[in-house]
Parts: structure tokens; sequence; C-alpha cells
């Protein structure tokens, strides 16, 4: 099983997923990168947690 995400991660990244949709994919990496450029995340915590979470949604393709 995985960590539970919270209700604020979840929230902005359904709305950063729906904005720039073309701009996260499948690769962790890749979205760590993207996602200073597209949102201010002020903590390398929430950053990461953000990106696996964009990451998953890339996967499952939502």
């Amino acid at each position: 099983m995985g960590r539970i995400k919270t209700k604020p991660v979840k929230s902005a990244g359904d709305r950063l997923y729906k904005r720039h949709p073309d701009k996260f994919s499948k690769d962790f990496e890749k979205n760590k990168q993207v996602l200073p450029q597209v949102a201010e995340v002020r903590s390398k915590k929430i950053r990461n947690i953000l990106a696996g979470y964009l990451t998953k949604k890339a996967k499952r393709g939502e």
C-alpha cells in the first residue's frame, strides 16, 4: 500500500493536471522539474508529493 494523499495535495494536483495535461508525463523526475514552471511550490517535500501524485494520474491516463 502507499501513502494517503491529503485533500489539498489532491485538489492542487487535479487543478494542475486539468490546466496542463500535456506538460506532465509518466516520469517522476521530469514532473519534478516541470512543477516549478507551472506552479509556485515552496517546499521540496510538497513538490515531490505533488510530482508523485501527478505521475500516478498520468500513468492511469486520467
